[in-house]
């Protein structure tokens, strides 16, 4: 049986986490929520929702999703795939069978959980977000001969080729870097077309002027970066 696990980092997402948990089909092996620092109830609804809770004081996307990493690192058996998704609701947690499908049965790398306008929410995502994704994957279809349309943070990845990126990113530019590394890896990738709505909560990153500015700027130096080596 394919060993799955998930990896939903988490800051003051208490009204939303259980919910994304609840969603995520039986077969999964092990909901892992990285509680990001948070000051309301995330954790104990994580937890009383059956997910594994582990504690990341460092504030950043990055920083979390490499906390869910070194947990799984220390286990004594290890995952075939994983999988990260946010836990604002924003995705719809009982699509990961689309999302793995290409990995279980093409063998396919990496898949990434594409946003399609078509597929999206009215107003589920901001006007800085739809232009900051289509500047990036235009600058990666450019700089890289990428087909990259989205940089949607549900996403899938063989576990041993996850190992193999050496993520490094603790912030904004998590999911692009990921992206990149897989390009110049020579990674196999592909795009599935998901549902995605408005999430619950206030966003983190586009919901403010600072995390977008920031977001941005960090998206564009990992992309710059990959383009001179």
């Amino acid at each position: 049986m394919t060993d799955i696990r998930v990896i939903i980092p988490a800051y003051n997402e208490s009204d939303s986490i259980a919910k994304v948990i609840k969603d995520i089909p039986d077969f999964v092996s092990e909901v892992i929520v990285v509680n990001n620092n948070s000051t309301d109830n995330t954790a104990i609804n994580a937890k009383g929702a059956g997910a594994t809770v582990l504690t990341e004081n460092k504030r950043g996307y990055g920083y979390a999703c490499l906390c869910g990493m070194n947990y799984i690192s220390e286990q004594s058996s290890s995952p075939d795939i994983i999988v990260f998704m946010d836990g604002d609701y924003s995705d719809y947690p009982e699509e990961l069978s689309k999302l793995i499908a290409p990995i279980l049965k093409d063998d396919i790398d990496f898949v990434i959980g594409a946003r399609t306008k078509e597929l999206r929410e009215a107003g589920s995502m901001t006007p800085q977000q739809v232009f900051g994704n289509a500047l990036a994957t235009t600058l990666m279809k450019w700089m890289f001969n990428a087909t990259y349309t989205d940089l949607g943070p549900f996403r899938a990845i063989k576990y041993q080729k996850l190992l193999a990126l050496n993520m490094e990113d603790k912030t904004y530019g998590w999911t692009v870097e990921m992206q990149l590394k897989a390009l110049r890896n020579k990674f196999t990738y592909t795009e599935v077309p998901v549902r995605y709505k408005k999430r619950i909560g206030v966003s983190k990153v586009s919901g403010t002027i600072k995390g977008t500015i920031f977001a941005g700027a960090k998206i564009l130096s990992w992309i710059f970066k990959y383009s001179i080596k």
